[in-house]
C-alpha cells in the first residue's frame, strides 16, 4: 500500500500559482476544451442520429424540451460549479485539511441536492412541458425524452463533480480520457437504439444516460485510486459551518445564474415552441451549433476561473487582473473566426447536421445563426467575466446580470416574438448578452477584487 507521500507524488497536480499565466491556462484549457466538445458532440449525436431517421418533427421533440431540461439540470449542476470553485481556492491556499473538508461537503450537499431534484423533477415534467407550449403533436415524444434523462440526470452530476474535483487541483487531462469512452459509447447506442431497435428519441434519450453513467464511474473510480491523498476521511465530514456557509452560498449563487437565464429561456422556448415544429427545429439545430462553436470560449473562461481562484487563495491579486486582460483578448478573437466562419457555412453546417430538405426550416435556421454570431464577441466575453467574478467571490453581480437577461426574455417572449416572430427569438440573447457584458465590465472595473479574506469571509 503506498504512503501519503508516494499518493501525492502520483496525483497530476498544477500548481497555478506560479509559472506563466497564459501557459498555465492553455496547458489546463486543451484537455478540457476537447473534453467539452465531446460533451456538446452527445447533443450533436442524437440530432444526426434523430434527424436522419426519425425526421425533423423528432427533432423538434427533443428541442422543445432542450430549456427545461436544462433548468433542471443546473439547479445541480451550477452548485456544483459552486462547491468546485471553493476547492479550488483551498487548494491554491495550500491548505490540505480545508481541502479535504470542502471535497466532504461538495460530496454530501450533492447527493441530497441531486436525489431531491430529480424526484421533483419528474413528478411536475408533464406541466412544465404544458407551461413550456409543447405542440400537442410532439407532446409525447418530448416527455418521453426528457423523463429518461431526468431519471439518468444523477449520472451526469456525478460525473461533474469527480470532474470539478479533478480539475480544482490542475488535471483537466482524466476526466477527457472517459469522457471520449463514453462518446464512443453514446455513438455506438444511439446506433443501436435509434437506428436499429427503432426505439425513437427514448433510444436517443437512453444512449446519452449510459454511457453518461458510465463516463461518472469511470472518473470516480480513477479519482479514488489515484487521490486518496485529498479526498475525505471520516473526520473530514465533520465540516466546520462556516465552510458549510461558503460551499452553500457560492454554490447557490452560481445555481441561480444558470437557473435565472434558463428560467428566462423557458419562458423564452414557450412563445418559440409556438411559432411550428419547423421553427422550433430550425432553433434547436442552430443552438446546437452555437453551443458546439462556443466551447472554446468556454473552456478559456473555465480556465482562467480555476486559474482566478487558485491564485486568490495564494493572495495574487495582481497577478489575476493582468491575466484576465489578456485572456479577454483571445477570447474575442476566437469570436471574430467562429462568425466567419458561421457566415461562410453555415447553411452546409445545418444540412450536415439534419439532412433536412425543408427549405423554410433551413432558412430560418441560417438567419439565426448570422445573427446570433455576429454579437458573439460579446457573449464570450460576458462568460469570462462571469466565470472569474464567481472564482474572486463576486457573487451578487453575476446573479443580477442573469435577471437583466430573465427580464429581456421575459420581454421578448410578450411583446417581441409575438410581433416579429422568430426574427425576434435570433436577436433577444444577442441583445441581453450586449447589456449583462456592459453590466458586469462596469462592476468589474469600479470595485475592487477582493481579498480572500473577504471573499471567503
Amino acid at each position: 500500500m503506498k504512503t501519503k507521500h508516494e499518493q501525492k507524488r502520483d496525483m497530476q497536480i498544477v500548481d497555478m500559482t506560479t509559472g506563466s499565466p497564459m501557459k498555465l491556462i492553455f496547458g489546463f484549457a486543451v484537455p478540457m476544451f476537447i473534453g467539452n466538445i465531446f460533451q456538446q458532440l452527445y447533443a450533436m449525436v442524437d440530432t444526426i442520429v434523430v434527424g436522419h431517421n426519425l425526421g425533423d418533427s423528432s427533432i423538434a421533440a427533443i428541442g422543445a424540451s432542450v430549456a427545461l431540461y436544462s433548468f433542471i439540470l443546473h439547479i445541480a449542476f451550477g452548485m456544483n460549479i459552486g462547491y468546485g470553485m471553493v476547492v479550488t481556492r483551498c487548494f491554491g491556499a495550500h491548505n490540505e485539511k480545508e481541502l479535504r473538508r470542502s471535497i466532504a461537503g461538495m460530496m454530501a450537499l450533492n447527493v441530497g441536492v441531486t436525489l431531491g431534484i430529480t424526484v421533483i423533477s419528474l413528478l411536475f415534467l408533464r406541466p412544465l412541458l404544458m407551461f413550456v407550449n409543447t405542440p400537442e403533436e410532439i407532446f409525447e415524444q418530448a416527455y418521453e425524452y426528457i423523463a429518461i434523462v431526468c431519471m439518468g440526470m444523477i449520472c451526469t452530476i456525478c460525473y461533474n463533480m469527480f470532474a470539478a474535483i479533478l480539475r480544482a487541483v490542475g488535471n483537466s487531462k482524466a476526466p477527457l480520457y472517459f469522457l471520449i469512452i463514453s462518446f464512443l459509447l453514446n455513438i455506438v447506442l444511439d446506433i443501436a437504439l435509434v437506428a436499429g431497435m427503432k426505439k425513437g428519441v427514448a433510444g436517443a434519450g437512453a444512449a446519452t444516460v449510459l454511457s453518461q453513467g458510465i463516463s461518472a464511474l469511470l472518473c470516480g473510480g480513477y479519482l479514488f485510486k489515484n487521490y486518496r491523498a485529498i479526498l475525505p476521511q471520516k473526520e473530514d465530514f465533520k465540516i466546520p459551518q462556516a465552510l458549510m456557509r461558503e460551499l452553500l452560498s457560492t454554490g447557490i449563487s452560481m445555481a441561480l445564474v444558470h437557473c435565472v437565464v434558463d428560467l428566462g429561456t423557458m419562458i423564452f422556448q414557450r412563445s418559440t415552441n409556438g411559432l411550428g415544429e419547423s421553427v422550433i427545429a430550425a432553433f434547436t439545430v442552430s443552438r446546437r451549433i452555437m453551443e458546439t462553436l462556443l466551447e472554446p470560449a468556454c473552456t478559456i473562461a473555465i480556465a482562467n476561473s480555476v486559474f482566478a481562484g487558485q491564485n486568490l487563495g495564494a493572495g495574487q491579486i495582481l497577478r489575476i487582473k493582468r491575466t484576465l486582460k489578456k485572456v479577454l483578448g483571445v477570447e474575442v478573437l476566437w469570436a471574430a473566426a467562429a462568425c466567419f466562419m458561421v457566415w461562410l457555412w453555415g447553411k452546409e453546417l445545418v444540412v450536415l447536421l439534419t439532412g433536412t430538405k425543408d427549405a423554410d426550416m433551413l432558412q430560418n435556421a441560417v438567419m439565426c445563426l448570422r445573427i446570433q454570431f455576429s454579437f458573439y464577441p460579446a457573449v464570450t466575453i460576458l462568460m469570462c467575466l462571469r466565470e472569474t467574478m464567481q472564482a474572486i467571490g463576486y457573487k451578487v453581480a453575476p446573479v443580477l446580470s442573469s435577471v437583466i437577461e430573465l427580464l429581456v426574455k421575459v420581454l421578448a417572449a410578450v411583446y417581441l416574438i409575438p410581433r416579429f416572430g422568430f426574427w425576434g427569438t435570433s436577436i433577444t440573447e444577442p441583445v441581453t448578452w450586449v447589456l449583462m457584458t456592459v453590466f458586469l465590465a462596469v462592476v468589474l472595473g469600479v470595485i475592487p477584487v477582493k481579498s480572500r479574506q473577504e471573499a471567503t469571509g
